[in-house]
C-alpha cells in the first residue's frame, strides 16, 4: 500500500503531522503499518524500541526512514564483543595545537541510534547507553553532556543465533518502552519490496514530513493528553496482576507502568484524541509489559511466553466503560 507523504506546514495539527510521519515511514517500510505506527508511538512517547528479529527484514530500514521523515540526524552502533564504551559515548582526546583536551563526539549523539545487535557487546558496553536512554545525558571524564531532541534509540536483537551473545540486563531491558518483531512480509508486499527496492534507495528519495523540533514539540504536549482516574486504576490492575500471576516469577515495575500510560497517551495522540480510551492501553499493553516480566521455570516447561501472561493478564482484567 503506498500512501501520500506531506510535506511539513506550520498549519497542521499534530494528529496530521503523525499521520504524515506514520504514511511517509510506511512508503519504505513496506507491508508493516503496525509495526511503524509503534515506532511513532514509541518516538512521541521519549521512548526507545527494542526489536527481536532476524536479520534482513528491515530494522536499519525503519531507524533510517524514521530519522530522513523528520529531517533528523541518525547514527548507526554496529555492537561486538570488542566494542569499548567509549565508542558509544565519545571520548576525550588531546588536542596539541590548543593545549587542552578535546571531546569527540559518539555516534550516540544524534535523534535516532540504531544499536544493532545490542546482545552482541559485552555488560559494561551496553550499560554506557543507560544513562543516554533513562536520563538523555551523557557523562565523559566528569562533565555531563546534553543529548539531541528528540533522542531514541532502536535497538536489535536477534533471537535465534545466540552464541557469543549477552543476554540485556533487567535494569536495561526496562529502559525499553516498547519490544516488538517486524516479521516476514506478506506475498504482496514482498513483491513490492522486490519491485522498488531493488532499483534505488528509497529512503534516500524521502522529502521531511516534520522537523526534529516539532517532534519535540509533540513530546511536550502529548503529556498534556487526558487520562482519566479509571484509565489509571486500569493500569494498575494490569501492573499489579503481573505480581501474582502463576507463571510470572518477577511482575512489571512502577517504570512499567509509567511507560504504558506514556505510550497510550502518544497512541492516542497518534489517533487525533485528546484523550486515552481503554483500547490504547489493551493495543499496547503487551509490547509495552512482556519483555519486562521474568517467566517461572514452569512457565517455560509448559512453554509459556511473557505475550501469552500479558495477554490472559488482560483478558481476566475489567477494562473501564469509555
Amino acid at each position: 500500500m503506498s500512501h501520500a507523504s506531506t510535506p511539513v506546514s506550520s498549519t497542521q495539527s499534530d494528529s496530521e503531522v503523525l499521520a504524515a510521519l506514520r504514511d511517509s515511514v510506511a512508503d519504505v517500510l513496506l507491508g508493516k503499518d503496525e509495526i511503524v505506527e509503534l515506532a511513532v508511538i514509541t518516538l512521541i512517547a521519549d521512548g526507545h524500541l527494542l526489536i527481536e528479529d532476524v536479520p534482513g527484514v528491515g530494522k536499519t530500514l525503519l531507524a533510517r526512514a524514521l530519522g530522513a521523515s523528520i529531517d533528523g540526524e541518525v547514527r548507526r552502533i554496529q555492537f561486538t564483543p570488542d566494542l569499548l564504551p567509549s565508542d558509544v559515548t565519545g571520548v576525550s582526546v588531546w588536542a596539541p595545537s590548543d593545549g587542552a583536551f578535546t571531546f569527540r563526539p559518539g555516534p550516540v549523539f544524534a535523534n535516532i541510534v540504531l544499536a544493532d545487535e545490542i546482545n552482541r557487546a559485552g555488560p559494561k558496553t551496553q550499560s554506557a547507553l543507560l544513562e543516554a536512554m533513562e536520563e538523555q545525558t551523557v557523562t565523559v571524564d566528569g562533565t555531563t553532556r546534553q543529548l539531541a531532541s528528540p533522542f531514541m534509540v532502536i535497538a536489535t536483537q536477534n533471537p535465534i543465533e545466540l552464541d557469543g551473545t549477552y543476554p540485556l540486563p533487567e535494569a536495561q531491558r526496562d529502559r525499553f518502552m516498547l519490544r516488538t518483531a517486524l516479521g516476514y512480509p506478506a506475498r504482496d508486499a514482498e513483491r513490492d519490496i522486490l519491485r522498488q527496492h531493488s532499483a534505488s534507495d528509497l529512503v534516500r528519495t524521502i522529502t521531511p514530513v516534520t522537523t526534529a523540533g516539532e517532534v519535540g514539540a509533540i513530546i511536550k504536549r502529548v503529556t498534556t493528553i487526558t487520562a482519566t482516574e479509571s484509565i489509571e486504576q486500569y493500569i494498575l490492575d494490569i501492573v499489579a496482576a503481573t505480581r501474582s500471576h502463576e507463571h510470572l516469577a518477577l511482575g512489571a515495575s512502577p517504570r512499567a507502568g509509567l511507560a504504558l500510560l506514556r505510550a497510550s497517551r502518544a497512541r492516542a495522540a497518534v489517533k487525533g484524541r485528546d484523550h486515552v480510551l481503554p483500547d490504547d492501553v489493551k493495543a499496547l499493553a503487551v509490547p509495552v509489559l512482556a519483555h519486562r516480566v521474568q517467566l517461572t521455570p514452569r512457565a517455560h516447561v509448559v512453554n509459556v511466553t511473557g505475550r501469552d501472561t500479558i495477554a490472559d493478564i488482560l483478558s481476566g482484567t475489567r477494562a473501564p466503560v469509555a
